[in-house]
């Protein structure tokens, strides 16, 4: 059992080691004008009234959509990260958006995701069927 938890640490761990080398390696870059790049800000349900910190790395995949990649706080201490595969649309100031995962049972289910950009700002709602609440983050300069 003291192995299975070991293991079960470290890959969580190397997860978090592998979106923090990303994170610095993307944020030495200029600030694209899509929806690529270093996003932080945070997350809050309505549902609970939780809320704490949310980074997010958006990149471009081949077939034109965006994969985010995101890393939540939870309680200021413990942190959880997945991704999204979002579908996007240009609009007047920026982007709109949508998406969905699958975060399994434990976590809630199905995630529905809807949100807007504009070059500074990301703002987006979510909802499963025991959560739901918004992510408000800006661009990282």
């Amino acid at each position: 059992m003291r192995w299975l938890l070991l293991l079960s640490g470290c890959l969580a761990l190397s997860g978090c080691s592998s979106f923090n080398r990303q994170w610095r390696e993307t944020s030495q870059f200029p600030p694209s004008t899509d929806l690529q790049g270093c996003w932080q800000g945070v997350w809050a349900s309505d549902a609970t009234g939780h809320t704490d910190s949310l980074r997010c790395l958006i990149n471009k995949t081949a077939d034109g959509s965006y994969q985010a990649r995101f890393k939540a706080k939870y309680r200021k201490v413990l942190s959880f990260g997945y991704t999204v595969n979002l579908q996007a649309e240009p609009s007047e100031t920026g982007y709109r958006f949508r998406g969905e995962a699958n975060l399994g049972w434990l976590a809630g289910g199905l995630y529905h995701y809807e949100g807007a950009t504009d070059h500074t700002n990301f703002h987006s709602s979510y909802s499963c069927k025991y959560d739901h609440g918004t992510f408000k983050m800006v661009r990282v300069p």
